[in-house]
């Protein structure tokens, strides 16, 4: 027995949409239901987010119909989000709830007779509006927003971003609508995204290339291709399994007709005598299957690095870099000798230093302590993260030709068009402007113009925005071939696990990492060495035999709090999971919403106190094992 379908809150049928000669849509059609939380993925340029536009209200197609449940609430983040100048960070969020704020001051407004005051507090608690205040706290904190009273004009891409997804979600819209929300933020901040959209209580919608995101909270994939919408029940692993299943099929359905129309194409050759009864239906049917637009693989990035020239015994090596920004150390002793074929991957909230590390690489920035040794064979490429190596006033061919027909690949001479062609650039494409060009067809042309160059030491900064699922494939794939040297800062942990052997990993305070492996193998590793350092863990057992150690460095007073500080620590490490449960719990707004605030101080206070501890236990250690002086 088939589960039943909840209430239908949008339906787009048969939506179609032109761009001059360019078909973006063509009969689209995508339903979403109540508590749906549907993955929309697709190839840049699929239409996927003129898709959300038009379901968001925001466009109108050429054809077809978008129906909505009546009073249906929408909430809404576009790729090319607008924050308003004049307004602080606090305040540009407090906007998207503004349909909420109009109900309470109405709400307060009315008598308490009033029949439109009864049903104004209905829909507040349909809302959640009493613990409006309480929600965009939590969500800011969360989100690692800027501070309330930042202005908008000092923020940093990644910043806004946190800002406008925040705006877009403190409302609690029956459909939420995203497109990349997780775009330029952190893996901490992505992790809650994740949590906090998986257990949401309407419905969303949402468009994101980051596959881990698509697997923990999607419950449907809806594949937009050749403007049409194929929808697969599942998360994105599922889809796979179902997308290969369907391609299958329609490749030896095509393999049917190519036969067919082989075996009735040798019937025409035959001439007029082999054509008696029934043969004008038979030739009809002929000419149909003809005329029919067969299966056609998507078209792929054909992404090829070219081969890293030699390298030297002397690649890269990093000698206890370190950097103070404004007076205050960013971070220090970073120390990493690069061997042949080396793939690192830089990880870390936003904030702690992994651009200005690759800034001082790159001899942009200077170390104030340490050096970076180059060594003379080493070839640097380096794919920024904001894109400003692209000229907007250029067209594509243009950005890359540099006033050329052709160019040098791999030994190989190509022309500009067939070269771009690698990176699914049609013709109209290679003569529109760069600033026409959309996010995804941005990366994928600085990806053309770095490689091109070659070099056997490829730098990138967040280079899997904005770039498709099959794009991203590709990508990973080359990267992994390339015989050279890769430095790739990254929050995409599926990236991180099929191009990177080892991890950089920025953990705060200043304290940079290094571990061998993948992303997966660096968890497991950081869970390792955090439990290593709990005082239960490294204190060493006493053996049979042994001397007792001295401790005649240790005063009375300080002896006697080495032998509680472990329960000290036992109980402020409690104190930070019981809060932190607190904020992961499902029903926080309802119980604790009132106390966001108090409990978020309350958290940061808890940690501080643990690292407090700790300090002071590594301390009597030392003096009690001799290691420092009193």
């Amino acid at each position: 027995m088939s589960k039943p379908a909840s209430p239908v809150l949008i339906v787009a049928k048969e939506v179609s949409v032109r761009f001059g000669e360019q078909v973006v849509l063509r009969g689209a059609t995508l339903a979403v239901h109540q508590g749906d939380r549907v993955g929309l993925i697709g190839n840049n340029g699929s239409g996927k987010s003129t898709l959300l536009k038009i379901i968001a209200g925001i466009m109108q197609p050429d054809a077809g119909t978008v129906s909505r449940r009546r009073n249906i609430v929408t909430g809404y983040l576009s790729q090319d989000f607008q924050l308003d100048p004049a307004l602080s960070v606090y305040e540009n969020i407090v906007e998207g709830a503004h349909d909420v704020m109009d109900i309470l001051r109405e709400y307060e407004s009315l008598p308490f007779t009033s029949q439109r005051r009864h049903q104004l507090e209905s829909l507040i608690r349909h809302r959640d509006g009493w613990n409006l205040n309480n929600r965009i706290e939590a969500a800011m904190h969360s989100l690692n927003v800027p501070a309330k009273d930042r202005d908008i004009s000092t923020l940093s891409g990644g910043e806004k971003r946190r800002v406008a997804l925040c705006k877009a979600i403190i409302s609690r819209p029956d459909l939420l609508i995203l497109d990349e929300p997780t775009n330029h933020l952190d893996t901490q901040s992505i992790e809650w995204t994740e949590e906090f959209l998986a257990n949401y209580s309407g419905a969303c919608l949402f468009v994101t290339h980051d596959r881990y995101s698509l697997d923990s909270i999607a419950t449907r994939i809806v594949e937009l291709a050749n403007g049409t919408c194929y929808s697969h029940d599942g998360n994105y692993t599922d889809f796979l399994l179902d997308k290969a299943e369907r391609e299958s099929q329609m490749e030896t359905e095509e393999r049917k007709r190519n036969r067919f129309l082989q075996r009735e194409l040798e019937w025409v050759r035959k001439g007029p005598r082999a054509r008696r009864t029934k043969s004008k239906s038979r030739l009809q049917k002929y000419f149909e299957e003809a005329d029919k637009k067969g299966h056609e693989p998507e078209g792929e990035v054909e992404l090829i690095i070219p081969a890293a020239a030699e390298l030297g015994s002397k690649i890269l090596n990093l000698k206890d870099v370190g950097i103070a920004l404004g007076g205050v150390k960013l971070f220090g002793g970073v120390s990493l000798d690069f061997d042949r074929k080396r793939k690192l991957g830089v990880i870390g909230r936003n904030g702690l230093g992994k651009t200005t590390l690759l800034k001082i690489i790159l001899g942009e920035l200077s170390a104030t302590e340490g050096q970076v040794e180059i060594g003379e064979k080493t070839l640097i490429n380096y794919v920024d993260q904001s894109r400003v190596a692209l000229n907007d006033e250029k067209t594509v061919v243009q950005e890359i030709g540099d006033g050329r027909d052709w160019l040098l690949f791999d030994g190989e001479r190509l022309t500009v068009w067939k070269y771009l062609r690698r990176f699914l650039f049609d013709d109209d494409r290679m003569n529109t402007f760069v600033g026409k060009l959309s996010g995804g067809e941005r990366s994928r042309l600085l990806l053309a113009k770095v490689l091109k160059n070659g070099g056997n030491f490829l730098i990138l900064d967040e280079p899997t925005n904005d770039l498709d699922l099959s794009t991203l494939r590709i990508l990973e794939e080359a990267l992994a071939a390339f015989d050279g040297c890769v430095i790739a800062v990254s929050h995409d942990r599926y990236f991180l696990n099929r191009v990177c052997n080892g991890i950089l990993a920025f953990e705060g305070n200043g304290y940079v990492h290094f571990s061998e492996g993948d992303y997966d193998y660096y968890l497991e590793k950081r869970n390792a060495r955090l439990a290593a350092a709990a005082p239960q863990s490294v204190v060493p057992a006493k053996r049979e035999g042994s001397a007792k150690p001295k401790s005649t460095k240790l005063k009375w007073k300080e002896a006697k709090e080495l032998e509680t500080i472990e329960q000290d620590i036992s109980r402020a490490e409690a104190e930070v999971r019981r809060i932190e449960g607190i904020f992961s719990s499902q029903d926080f707004y309802e119980t604790h919403g009132d106390r966001t605030a108090q409990l978020a101080k309350d958290l940061t206070a808890a940690r501080g106190t643990v690292d407090r501890l700790y300090e002071r236990w590594h301390e009597l250690e030392e003096l009690r094992s001799g290691t420092k002086s009193g």
